[in-house]
């Protein structure tokens, strides 16, 4: 995965997906709302990325992928625009705004147990059965290649507002694919940039494989219990992993309740709605803010699908 494959990347997504705006929050810091892209998340880039470079036989076989939501219905959409067949299977406890998304799209929804196994397993056996092109939604070098093009704009955006010190940028972390992506962009424009990820200390696989330098499993009965859904990896995957351990600055944690906090302030006063695993970052800049070396820093917010009723109660305090 070089830069060159990252920027062919972003000249292939051009008009899919948007060059989502670097917005200034509080003094020194920004935010980069992928929240805002068509299908609410930055899984557009990467997703669309891998299945236009299908070619016309592997474009007729169609193809399957398992998410717990936004790959899903960036895979739908890449899919639908594309015309190709696309089955995706989803865990039954996935949120309902998401499964709806997918559904919009047309693809075909397989549901499986609420465990990352489940989900990996069905979509090999439905590759395999079917004949059909297996996209991971971060085990794959198209679709970080995709992700990495957020790096570019953050690189590019920073310079037209006149910021010429490098920046620290903090990156929602799960099966790891948007980290690395952004963190092989970011850096091989600004090597003088640091790139930390951001996760869940309820499911910190990737903090602890990279301390450990091995990939580390999570059991889902405990990474199951964040409020951030996308964030619930289990383990980082090999490929992103690898890149990750020569890249990454470091991965910072944080609780629950302090990416409640952070879609509360993101809406407050950003004016942004954002699912838990998007003000992940958010969380992450507010509480480390300090621990972070000194330049300006961008919070990458990952994605905004997140049920209507179940925001509102985070946001006024009554979730259960």
């Amino acid at each position: 995965m070089t830069l060159a494959d990252i920027h062919a990347a972003h000249q292939r997504i051009r008009g899919v997906a948007i060059r989502t705006p670097l917005l200034p929050f509080r003094d020194g810091l920004f935010l980069k709302p992928e929240s805002l892209q068509p299908t609410g998340s930055f899984k557009i880039r990467g997703a669309y990325n891998a299945l236009a470079q299908l070619t016309s036989d592997e474009r007729a076989r169609g193809v399957v992928t398992h998410s717990s939501g936004n790959h899903a219905q960036a895979i739908a959409r890449a899919a639908r625009l594309l015309r190709i067949r696309a089955v995706v299977v989803m865990p039954d406890n996935a949120p309902r705004v998401k499964v709806d998304g997918v559904s919009a799209d047309g693809a075909e929804i397989v549901f499986v147990g609420p465990h990352n196994e489940e989900r990996v397993a069905r979509a090999h056996e439905i590759a395999e059965h079917d004949g059909m092109n297996l996209v991971p939604s971060a085990n794959d070098r198209r679709v970080i290649c995709g992700q990495g093009t957020i790096g570019i704009e953050i690189v590019e955006q920073l310079v037209e507002a006149g910021v010429a010190t490098a920046p620290i940028v903090l990156v929602p972390v799960g099966l790891g694919g948007l980290a690395a992506g952004v963190a092989a962009a970011v850096k091989g424009l600004r090597p003088d940039a640091r790139v930390y990820g951001v996760e869940p200390s309820l499911a910190a696989d990737v903090h602890e494989s990279l301390e450990r330098d091995e990939i580390t499993s999570w059991p889902s009965e405990q990474t199951v219990r964040t409020i951030a859904d996308g964030l619930r990896g289990e383990a980082p995957a090999p490929v992103p992993f690898a890149h990750l351990r020569r890249l990454l600055d470091g991965v910072v944690l944080v609780e629950e309740e302090e990416i409640v906090a952070a879609m509360r302030i993101a809406a407050r006063e950003a004016r942004l709605v954002l699912e838990p695993s998007g003000a992940a970052s958010l969380a992450g800049l507010i509480k480390h803010t300090n621990e972070l070396p000194d330049g300006p820093r961008v919070a990458v917010l990952s994605g905004g699908n997140v049920d209507p009723d179940r925001y509102l109660e985070l946001l006024r305090g009554t979730a259960a």
